[in-house]
């Protein structure tokens, strides 16, 4: 089978089409047609090295992937042969709070991911597609799907009528700003253009800031808050935004720490803006299938469409990394295996 492979450190430039035998499913195990795979932040990582892996060969690349179970091992009994399914980001993590063992193993990173024509997956780990969406949107959900449920729900704990703040118009921000949206919050988005900031407003965002016009965003967000500050920042920034996100960030309220888009070193917090605002610094680490199944729930029950920027065709795969390292894109970059 056709796939794309990747070394851990090798960069855009390292990332090779490769023919490789299609894998066969074990006991457990299925066996997925996969029919789109999308990129996430952490992807561009893993080319760089700065991502939280060890692996030690190349892997198939990529962490998000959707499509049509074609065989099944001897003892699957959840998924049967033409299920459209998607995939939990940590095939041990099912439900629970994370340990390093439920977190120890994802695709794309650890083992071999869905940048190919078929992929394998413990049956524990899948999940069945909503009906109402293509492979294309269903392949945006494992990542940043899990990750917005657990940053707003299962960890942030939000209710209708709480106000979030969202940092940038990538993958992460603005399917955030979409369920948030659809639960009844109030949001707040950042970014750098104008016409991504439009698009926000047409997603319905209730205030907007151009963070280079505004370079001390915190005080606008206070300011449109009336002083109080947001009840949940989803920090997606790292050394570059955290401390403005602790200000922008209400008393008692929560800064979810997800990713690190303008660094990860260097960032100085003063331990008083915490301690003194009883707020809570609490890093996300995406989630487990279970919450990938509530959201899930959700998107079917409010007939979502995840935005998608670009789809690109299996031979563009070194454009779409490309184009996703750019950063001109508004919501998701997504991969066409099979039609």
């Amino acid at each position: 089978m056709k796939t794309y492979q990747m070394r851990l450190g090798a960069g855009i430039s390292g990332l090779t089409a490769v023919q490789i035998a299609t894998p066969t499913p074990r006991a457990n195990e299925v066996l997925i047609k996969t029919h789109a795979a999308s990129l996430n932040y952490r992807d561009l990582m893993f080319a760089r090295g700065n991502y939280l892996s060890k692996a030690e060969r190349p892997l198939v690349a990529l962490g998000d992937g959707a499509g049509e179970v074609v065989a099944v091992g001897a003892n699957v009994t959840r998924f049967k042969t033409g299920d459209r399914v998607t995939h939990s980001y940590f095939p041990k993590w099912i439900d629970g709070t994370p340990d390093p063992e439920k977190t120890a193993l994802s695709f794309g990173t650890a083992i071999d991911g869905t940048l190919a024509e078929y992929f394998v997956a413990p049956e524990e780990s899948l999940v069945t597609i909503p009906a109402h969406l293509s492979y294309t949107e269903a392949a945006t959900l494992s990542c940043v799907g899990t990750t917005t449920w657990n940053t707003l729900f299962s960890d942030g704990g939000l209710l209708p009528g709480a106000t979030v703040l969202l940092l940038g118009t990538g993958g992460m921000s603005v399917f955030s700003l979409q369920v948030a949206k659809a639960a009844g919050m109030r949001a707040i988005i950042t970014s750098s253009s104008d016409d991504k900031l439009e698009r926000a407003r047409a997603l319905g965002a209730d205030a907007t800031i151009n963070y280079i016009r505004t370079p001390e965003w915190q005080e606008e967000v206070l300011r449109l808050t009336g002083g109080r500050g947001v009840d949940l920042t989803v920090e997606v920034g790292g050394e570059g935004t955290l401390a403005r996100s602790l200000q922008a960030t209400r008393m008692g309220g929560v800064v979810s720490v997800i990713g690190g888009v303008s660094g990860f070193g260097g960032t100085v917090i003063d331990p008083l803006a915490v301690i003194g605002g009883a707020k809570r610094l609490h890093g996300i680490f995406v989630g487990s299938r279970v919450m990938l199944e509530e959201l899930n729930q959700f998107v079917s029950a409010t007939k979502l469409h995840p935005v998608i920027d670009t789809v690109f065709s299996f031979d563009e795969a070194p454009q779409a990394y490309q184009y996703l390292e750019s950063g001109k894109q508004f919501g998701k970059v997504v991969i066409r295996v099979a039609d």
